[in-house]
Formats: C-alpha cells, sequence, structure tokens
C-alpha cells in the first residue's frame, strides 16, 4: 500500500470500514468513514512517540492505557506506528516474565513503535471488546486495525523476532517526525472529488474520479492503488453475502470463489479471503490452479505488501504452487 499522505484520509483504511453489520444488509457500508478519517488526521497533529518521553506518558514508547486513552493512544496512535498491546493483570506470573522483556523491546525501538500496557482487571470492557481468552495476551494494531497477536509468554528472541516483523512490514522501521527537513509532498486537488466520495459512500463516483486521474497520469502514485480498493469493494457490494453460500455449493466453481473471497475481504474478514483462494490453489491445477492464484495475488495488491496478513498468505502460496 502506498504510504498516506498528511492529511488526506487512506482509500483502503475509509472502504476497509464495511464490517460484517453491513455484509449482514448485503452491502459496503461506509459509515465509518469519517470516524477513521478523524482519527488519521489526530494522529497526524499529535506529537510522534519516542523512547525519550517518560515511561507511561502520553507519546512515550510505553505508556499505559485505560479505556479513556484507548482512542487516543492506540486507535489514533495506530495510525503513525504500530501499537502492540500488552493485556495483563497483577496476579498474572507469566505477564511479570513477558511484560518486561516488551517494555525493553519498546525502549530499544526508539518509536518505530508504541506498547501499549492494559491492566484486564481496571478495564474489563477493553478486554471483552478485545476477546481476550487469556492472559499474557498481545495484539497488534496498525491504522485502526488488528493485524497480528500470540497468547501466553515467549521468549526474548520469538517476542523481538514478533515486533521486528511487524514493523517491517508496516513502516519498514521508519520514525514518525523524523524526515520532518524533507519537502512536504505537494497536495493534488483531483483526489478530493475521489474522497468525497468515498467519504458519502459512493462508490461509482470515487471509481471514475481515480480513473479519470490514471486517464490524464497512468503513474500517479496514489489513484492507482485506490482505484484497485474501491473497485473491491465495489465488487464485495454486488456479491453480498449470498456469494458465500453459492460458494460453499460450487467448490470447484473458481469464479465463485473468487467473488466470495472478494466479499469476504470487503467486509475485513482478510484471512477468510486468503484461506479460501488458497484452498482453490491448493486442490486444483492447470487454468482453474492460475485463476485463483491470479485472483488472490490481485488481492494480494489491494491489502498492501506492509500488512503481515499478506506476508504470511504469500508464503503459504508458494508452498501450495511448489
Amino acid at each position: 500500500m502506498q504510504p498516506t499522505r498528511p492529511g488526506r484520509p487512506d482509500p483502503r483504511a475509509q472502504a476497509q470500514q464495511a464490517q460484517l453489520a453491513a455484509s449482514l444488509a448485503g452491502a459496503v457500508d461506509l459509515a465509518a468513514v469519517k470516524a477513521r478519517s478523524e482519527a488519521a488526521a489526530r494522529a497526524q497533529a499529535a506529537p510522534p512517540p519516542g523512547a525519550a518521553a517518560p515511561a507511561g506518558a502520553p507519546g512515550a514508547a510505553v505508556v499505559d492505557v485505560t479505556e479513556e486513552t484507548f482512542q487516543a493512544e492506540v486507535l489514533d496512535r495506530s495510525f503513525q506506528v504500530p501499537v502492540v498491546l500488552d493485556l495483563w493483570a497483577e496476579w498474572c506470573g507469566p505477564c511479570k516474565q513477558l511484560s518486561p522483556v516488551l517494555e525493553r523491546l519498546a525502549a530499544e525501538g526508539g518509536g518505530s513503535w508504541v506498547l501499549a500496557k492494559v491492566d484486564v482487571d481496571a478495564n474489563p470492557a477493553l478486554a471483552q471488546g478485545l476477546r481476550v481468552q487469556g492472559i499474557p495476551a498481545v495484539k497488534a494494531v496498525w491504522q485502526g486495525q488488528l493485524v497480528a497477536e500470540f497468547t501466553g509468554a515467549i521468549p526474548e528472541e520469538q517476542a523481538r523476532q514478533f515486533v521486528t516483523e511487524l514493523v517491517r512490514a508496516t513502516t519498514g522501521g521508519a520514525v514518525p517526525g523524523a524526515g520532518d527537513g524533507a519537502p512536504a509532498e505537494a497536495e493534488d486537488p483531483r483526489l478530493d472529488a475521489a474522497e468525497a466520495a468515498l467519504e458519502r459512500g459512493d462508490l461509482t463516483a470515487a471509481e471514475a474520479a481515480y480513473q479519470a486521474i490514471l486517464d490524464a497520469e497512468p503513474d500517479h502514485p496514489v489513484a492507482g492503488l485506490a482505484l484497485r480498493q474501491v473497485q473491491l469493494f465495489r465488487r464485495a457490494d454486488e456479491a453480498g453475502p449470498d456469494a458465500l453460500a453459492a460458494a460453499d455449493a460450487a467448490p470447484d466453481d473458481v469464479a465463485a470463489q473468487a467473488r466470495a473471497a472478494d466479499f469476504l475481504l470487503g467486509t475485513g474478514n482478510v484471512e477468510g479471503a486468503f484461506e479460501r483462494l488458497l484452498d482453490v490453489v491448493r486442490r486444483t491445477t492447470g487454468d482453474d490452479r492460475d485463476q485463483a492464484r491470479r485472483h488472490l495475488v490481485e488481492l494480494f495488491g489491494v491489502v498492501g505488501d506492509q500488512d503481515p496478513r499478506v506476508a504470511a498468505a504469500r508464503r503459504q502460496l508458494t508452498l501450495a504452487l511448489y
């Protein structure tokens, strides 16, 4: 995924607000676009995290999070850098083994990611909302989405690998504010029409606006990816929830499996979309396998290579093919 410019909403982040509740109505609902755009804007206005800030203070590499500060310190902050949630409790012995390791790694990270510590006993609503089944639980958040997690105390080497891969897959290790002296990217007023269409939920108008930009400038750094993303969510809208039943009834119909994968991805079920097409690749040969492979690779491009789920699915695709 192309990096989002300051002040510009991320088309993928906007469109991915079509969650399961919307899928039940058979349509991609972009009603939450405004909230996510506002979160991204707040993150741009906030000071970047850094190891120099006192631990626990807002903007520090390690923060204590409550239900009241979760929006600012986790969701908003995740539009700057990945945020790793450490869900713990005072009575939990394994938590006392894992937490110091994560705190040390966060300090070493120098602001490339943030460790957000959540006491599950003091914040039961957060624990319930995050579907915590046991502690210690660690969940990674990027651009307002859960992208990776594990449960239980793990050795420092494994914890280091977890955060290293997370940072590499999301920001590549870039620290917000480190390049403040670089020239700012020029605003492109042509994007305004597309973004306005997204905000009112008009996917057809957004697609037309991005296509018009590409007709004039085929190598535009934003419009190409944005167009692919909007096209995906339009296909998901057209497929509707009936696509899942149709695909389940015809497991050898590659086109039906592709429509179901589009719908799953459009409603936020990234792993489900990838796994459905990976299953087709594993079970088929020849043209059917190649059709499923091409569609899966197209979905990788929609989600973006910075997403850890894409890296994992690419590895599975390689295993399935070879």
